[in-house]
């Protein structure tokens, strides 16, 4: 097996470009894109832990001022993926259990 050349290249993504088709390809490759990313800033995270020496926590749970108003959850974003993070609507059940 010798190393690829040009025209076998071209040949590979022709056949790529078949299975997937042209209007994944893009999705495809902003998800791969995105997957590195996270898995970067992931093993970024792990180490500056190592070097600590200490074990993240999660955040401290505080409770609402009013029990029958509970406070609004947030999705929390993925490590490097700041714009993802934004406040849950849950449905409002008029039904008492």
């Amino acid at each position: 097996m010798g190393r690829l050349g040009p025209t076998e290249i071209i040949l590979i993504l022709v056949v790529i470009i078949l299975l997937f088709g042209a209007k994944k390809l893009p999705d495809m490759a902003r998800s791969l894109g995105k997957s590195a990313r996270i898995l970067k800033s992931e093993a970024k995270a792990m180490k500056s832990d190592d070097k600590s020496g200490t074990v993240p926590t999660d955040p401290p749970t505080t409770t609402p001022a009013d029990p029958e108003q509970p406070a609004p959850r947030t999705i929390q974003a993925a490590p490097g993926d700041v714009t993802s993070s934004r406040p849950v609507a849950e449905p409002t059940d008029s039904t008492k259990r």
